[in-house]
């Protein structure tokens, strides 16, 4: 007795059709299950076994196979586990095999029958539209997730004698429809806004620079100066998020099994803020199969470093890629997987150990020596892949206790979203949508600059000795901040304001 069963699985954030076959024969009780299973998958045959017998199901107490097809890629996850009990209650002529080739099913089964969530939903259901006429039989809980897109009906099953009688048509579904289009719902807002931070005119500034092109940048000052509640109220100011920007990160915080059942759609840039004691793994992905790290899981977003130099170095240096790719790819012996990665990085740091070089308040305490140990922690490469370097000083007590009413987060979002329009409209043939994507050829049309502009760029590549990098970097600044003023040519003061933001290649001169 043979039965074949539709799943799916995932590569990465893509998903690929699984044939689950089951054969049942002749001999003394056996579960096998072949097709590169991993560990959970291995282990399903207990959960399928009870679950199939507390669902008040015979279990056959015969010789059982169950083949995972495409055999050659590692399978991992539950998601198998209601595939593999619905093929073997086929195989046992419980359910429907004509009926059964109309469905493909994902979820994973508590003992007593009940149908858990499972991670990668919405990539399968994404991916299913090209895989045939299908409809989707889901855990209840992922119903709303798979429904995010057009595509294949969704059923939302509670149990296995529901995905059962589904199947077999002898009770009546109604396909899932998600309660409101993702494009009518309304986007939570924590109430932080720029109009509460008093002073820093000048970093606000810089932000805005940085939302308005996808720019990284780095904040320096001493402790207390606002440069964690500055990073916090970046993302109030940052362009409006797509639906397909929107559904692309959702695909990955479903593969890292991060969506809640309230939110099948992540409708907000995500910030990210991991720890500085993060490990390599965590921070780019890995794992013996690969799994997205933060900088993945902050992709349209922002990843967040407190305390730049405390992480480790080894892990720094591993942004490299990702920040000028934009993904990342993990190579293991069994897979090498690409995950999306384009993201704008924030770091915050102190200027020394202390924290206290240059406050006027206070007096360092550090060595000449202690200070170079503490900034060497960043090497020259990666400084050079962040845009703007901004020094935020202690907040006057005037600016404090300062009543006038500062700029609002909404108001700067209306000068970034018109900027971000200007960039979309000039790099959409390009496969682009911000200035920091542009590459030398993009540069050399969208930059140009007039003579007093050249003559100034060559003055102060010499006097700092700039990388090339450092060089297009700043073109790229100089582009934002005269889309920002709405010019179509860079002028020098664009071009100025754009070489006083890389204050660290100032100090190593």
């Amino acid at each position: 007795m043979l039965a074949k069963v539709i799943s799916g699985a995932l590569i990465g954030i893509d998903a690929y059709p699984v044939e689950v076959e089951v054969d049942i024969a002749q001999g003394l009780p056996q579960f096998s299950t072949v097709g590169l299973p991993e560990g959970a998958v291995k282990e399903s045959k207990d959960r399928v076994k009870s679950a199939i017998k507390n669902s008040g199901y015979d279990f056959p107490a015969r010789r059982i196979t169950i083949n995972l097809a495409p055999a050659d890629i590692r399978k991992d996850g539950a998601a198998f586990d209601l595939p593999i009990a619905v093929g073997l209650l086929c195989a046992t002529g419980v359910v429907d095999p004509e009926r059964l080739k109309k469905f493909i099913l994902l979820g994973e089964l508590s003992l007593d029958g009940r149908i858990k969530p499972v991670r990668g939903v919405l990539p399968v259901a994404v991916a299913a539209r090209s895989w045939g006429d299908y409809a989707l039989i889901l855990p209840a809980d992922n119903a709303e997730e798979g429904a995010v897109v057009a595509g294949p009906e969704i059923y939302a099953v509670n149990d296995l004698g529901e995905a059962v009688a589904l199947i077999n048509g002898e009770r009546e579904f109604i396909p899932f429809v998600a309660p409101l289009q993702p494009e009518a719902r309304d986007v939570a807002s924590d109430g932080e806004d720029f109009a509460e931070v008093r002073g820093q005119e000048h970093v606000k500034r810089a932000l805005e620079v940085a939302a308005a092109g996808s720019h990284n940048i780095l904040m320096s000052g001493p402790p207390g100066s606002g440069k964690t509640m500055l990073a916090r109220r970046l993302p109030t100011i940052l362009p409006d998020f797509s639906f397909e920007e929107a559904l692309e990160t959702t695909k990955i915080h479903s593969v890292a099994g991060l969506l809640s059942r309230s939110n099948a759609l992540v409708r907000q840039r995500p910030f990210r803020s991991p720890h500085h004691t993060i490990s390599d793994a965590g921070l780019i992905g890995g794992g013996s199969y690969p799994r997205p790290g933060e900088v993945s899981l902050a992709h349209r977003g922002i990843l967040f470093l407190d305390e730049f130099p405390e992480f480790k170095k080894n892990v720094l240096e591993m942004l490299r890629q990702p920040l000028e790719d934009g993904q990342v790819s993990i190579s293991r012996a069994a897979l090498s997987l690409t995950y999306p990665a384009n993201f704008m990085l924030v770091a915050a740091m102190n200027p020394c150990p202390c924290g206290f070089l240059g406050d006027v308040q206070h007096d360092c305490t550090c060595t000449p020596a202690l200070i170079q140990r503490y900034r060497s922690r960043l090497s020259g490469p990666l400084l050079d892949r962040i845009d703007l370097h901004i020094e935020v000083p202690r907040v006057p007590h005037k600016d404090l206790t300062d009543e006038r009413p500062a700029e609002t987060s909404a108001e700067i979002r209306i000068r970034v979203n018109r900027a971000r329009a200007v960039q979309r409209e000039r790099l959409a043939p390009y496969g682009l949508h911000a200035n920091s994507q542009m590459q030398a050829r993009h540069i050399r049309r969208f930059c140009k600059l007039d003579p007093q502009g050249d003559t100034l760029l060559e003055q102060v590549t010499d006097r700092l000795g700039l990388s090339a990098r450092s060089f297009t970097r700043i073109l790229k600044l100089a582009r934002t901040i005269a889309d920002l003023a709405e010019a179509e040519q860079i002028t020098t003061q664009h071009l100025s304001e754009a070489i006083q933001y890389r204050g660290l290649d100032r100090k190593s001169v």
